[in-house]
């Protein structure tokens, strides 16, 4: 075979090898974008369960007051209240804080969770879970949601 008709060929090659890569890049962006689409189903779902579990937490407890989160450490909500205490004529705050979040997307496609709160000014409280999206069982997160919140109750009635 002759050079002209091998430098044919292994351009041919060439040529094949550059759109398997590119046909593979799309197929992979697809796959982000399902990716997304998920979390996003998922991060609705569990930001509409913390505000009905956190409203109800602070209908417990009167004086908490609900606040929606959004943001780059992701989407959920607080509640929050600052009570003011006497002590032998003396003044103290004490304030006392609930927060869970669903973590944004990125690029290790995880849902994630986190909550961390504070009882009248100790910072006590700190949760975290996170699942891969192919992985991650709603039920699971709907369930942590609900017993954090419910831990968090008990900790501030102890408290």
């Amino acid at each position: 075979m002759d050079f002209r008709k091998r430098l044919q060929l292994a351009t041919e090659r060439g040529q094949r090898a550059r759109n398997e890569k590119q046909e593979q890049q799309a197929a992979e962006a697809l796959s982000e974008e399902e990716y997304r689409r998920l979390h996003s189903t998922y991060r609705l779902e569990l930001t509409d369960l913390i505000e009905n579990c956190l409203k109800q937490l602070a209908d417990n407890f009167p004086g908490f007051n609900y606040e929606t989160i959004v943001g780059e450490q992701g989407w959920g909500g607080a509640v929050s209240r600052d009570d003011l205490q006497l002590d032998k004529g003396r003044r103290r705050n004490a304030y006392s804080r609930l927060q869970v979040l669903v973590g944004a997307f990125n690029s290790y496609q995880v849902l994630e969770i986190a909550a961390k709160g504070a009882v009248r000014n100790k910072e006590n409280f700190h949760r975290q879970h996170f699942k891969k999206l192919d992985d991650a069982d709603l039920d699971d997160f709907r369930q942590l949601v609900e017993r954090w919140v419910l831990d968090y109750a008990e900790q501030y009635a102890a408290g």
